[in-house]
């Protein structure tokens, strides 16, 4: 498997992020006719190009809220308590109250393979990551302005937006 060359992807972005972050600003305020379908359909082409095996930057460099429900579920598959695998895992941010991943890359990463080692019981936050599949676009702009910087599959959703929508 081909891994995906992170740091040219973080050029690339840096090198276009005031572009696409204006797109997406413009795209909240100027909704073109028929916005949620294209961005669907053009989100399936990208899934069919893109291979989260090959890259897995969002769990190299961002952490998942963990939801209470996310850390029963977890501390039970380790048979621990919640408040263990929370002493041992996770930290509670000051300003949100949410419970997060203490270090980067993510703990069940394995680094060679890029898989998680918790695949099937992982947080609800990383079975829905980049949270394209969220029925209004617009709704969730802010969401897809953070996960563009993250996630390559967002970029190229933002990028074929941009030739396919154009100016708005």
């Amino acid at each position: 498997m081909k891994s995906l060359n992170l740091s040219g992807f973080k050029r690339l972005m840096k090198k276009n992020r005031r572009r696409f972050r204006y797109f997406l600003t413009r795209l909240e305020t100027v909704q073109p006719r028929g916005l949620n379908k294209k961005v669907q359909k053009l989100d399936k082409e990208v899934w069919a190009e893109t291979d989260c095996l090959a890259c897995a930057n969002c769990c190299k460099t961002m952490t998942p809220t963990f939801t209470n429900k996310d850390i029963k579920r977890i501390a039970a598959h380790f048979k621990v308590t919640p408040e263990a695998f929370k002493e041992k895992w996770l930290y509670k941010e000051r300003s949100t109250g949410d419970w997060m991943n203490t270090r980067q890359p993510c703990q069940f990463l394995n680094l060679k393979d890029n898989k998680c080692s918790i695949y099937e019981i992982r947080p609800e936050d990383c079975s829905g990551f980049p949270h394209h599949h969220k029925k209004v676009f617009t709704d969730w702009v802010h969401v897809y302005k953070q996960n563009v910087e993250y996630c390559p599959a967002t970029y190229k959703l933002v990028e074929k937006m941009m030739e396919q929508i154009g100016k708005v």
